[in-house]
């Protein structure tokens, strides 16, 4: 076989050359199987991903058009940055305060204009197999919450991927099974009364009690385990998120993660409402050594009404995600945790009938920031009325697999399903160099 060029190990023709040869000898998955511990320089070890579903509009965001016509550059004005002549839009005043913190890039394109395969190709750095509706949930390969918990493993008493307050659409673990699925925070950390399920023993059920319910359940438990993955034996997947709920309602850690009265007055004020407080617990997640938070950020699908409804939506989401970035460096956590937000695409140029923009995969803008992220940069860019990436432009592939890098996971790693399938992480595994530290 000839010697592959790349660093990172053989490339796709290797692999078919090398399974023709090895027919005789120790077989593919064999072969394939001395990749799996190839490890990169780690730059960051946590990642908080705020995912803005339905679509958030880079106008009215990262990417102002203020010098183009009305029904291009919308109704709001923009918001200066410490860098000269880049602009966020009004209401991003304070993220453009803290620019010098954060990088965003302008110029991520690809060709999935609904909600369902737009999500898809985001969350996994995979695009979908097959046509897919705009409103489906679907699943073809592993989300990035999904590989990091399966490269990274889970802190002591806590899962390893966590999602708040409820799953994307394709947040899945997909072929790495169910171990890797996120764990769901489906309450309101804002209300007075919030509480997490699994975290804490029921009420009237003392340590005591339940450490007997434990011992009769493994002493009735007499259900044969098929331990083949193949078989994919569904009590395996039981035993493990048993396991899971008795090690929170055990980890004084996990206690402690969760419990949001322990923060300052001050802080607690800093991050306000339904969207703040996940954002503080998310910070406290981290803390606590968990590597990947999502928070499923709703409401950005603006077919109608956009200017009205986001100048109400964007000052507090602009004066969270700030307090975040501005929270995690003053802890000195900002270097090792990546803060991240974008959602499926952008926004139509043309502003339509209703005063809303419709979907639009050929511009979007993300925000980066931290895990050792140079600050202060726009990367890639637009054409005058934002009608589709012009400069520098990247995949989503080339986002995966700088999130994948950066945490010290070969994105060109192959992964294995339960009936020996391989499958590349990412299949374009290069990163985005602008963000690498």
């Amino acid at each position: 076989m000839q010697k592959s060029k790349k660093c990172s190990g053989p490339n796709r023709r290797n692999y078919l050359q090398l399974g023709l040869s090895t027919l005789l000898g120790g077989g593919l998955a064999t072969s394939l199987k001395a990749r799996e511990d190839s490890q990169l320089p780690m730059q960051a070890k946590a990642c908080i991903l705020i995912w803005m579903d339905g679509g958030p509009t880079h106008y009215e965001t990262f990417d102002p058009k203020p010098n183009a016509p009305a029904e291009y550059r919308g109704e709001f004005k923009t918001a200066a940055t410490a860098v000269p002549g880049v602009y966020f839009s009004e209401h991003m005043k304070q993220l453009a305060g803290s620019f010098s913190k954060l990088t965003v890039i302008r110029s991520i394109r690809h060709d999935q204009g609904n909600h369902g395969a737009g999500n898809h190709y985001m969350m996994t750095g995979a695009p979908p197999r097959i046509p897919v509706g705009c409103g489906a949930f679907v699943s073809f390969h592993p989300s990035l919450g999904s590989v990091i918990a399966h490269e990274k493993g889970a802190p002591q008493g806590l899962p390893p991927y966590f999602t708040m307050p409820s799953m994307s659409r394709s947040g899945g673990p997909n072929f790495l099974g169910d171990k890797y699925a996120p764990f769901v925070v489906d309450g309101d950390p804002s209300n007075p009364g919030f509480r997490i399920r699994d975290v804490a023993l029921p009420q009237g059920l003392t340590q005591g009690r339940f450490s007997e319910r434990e011992s009769i359940r493994r002493d009735v438990d007499n259900f044969q385990r098929i331990l083949n993955k193949a078989a994919g034996d569904p009590v395996l997947a039981l035993d493990e998120h048993y396991k899971q709920a008795t090690d929170l309602m055990a980890s004084k850690a996990a206690q402690a993660a969760f419990d949001l009265s322990r923060e300052p007055i001050a802080v607690r004020e800093l991050y306000r409402g339904s969207f703040g407080n996940r954002a503080l617990l998310a910070r406290r997640l981290v803390e606590a050594g968990v590597p990947f938070v999502t928070i499923y950020d709703g409401g950005w699908d603006h077919h109608t009404k956009l200017f009205e409804t986001l100048g109400k939506k964007l000052p507090k989401w602009d004066q969270t995600l700030a307090t975040l970035i501005n929270d995690l460096d003053q802890r000195g956590m900002l270097d090792s945790t990546m803060v991240i937000a974008l959602g499926e695409f952008g926004r139509t140029p043309q502003i339509n009938k209703d005063a809303g923009r419709d979907h639009w995969a050929n511009a979007m803008s993300v925000l980066f920031a931290g895990g050792n992220t140079p600050g202060g940069q726009i990367i890639g860019s637009t054409d005058k009325k934002g009608f589709a990436a012009v400069e520098r432009v990247l995949s989503p592939e080339n986002f995966a697999s700088t999130i994948y890098t950066k945490m010290g996971i070969n994105p060109d790693k192959v992964l294995f399903s339960s009936t020996g399938r391989p499958s590349h992480i990412v299949s374009d595994p290069t990163p985005i160099r602008e963000l690498m530290g």
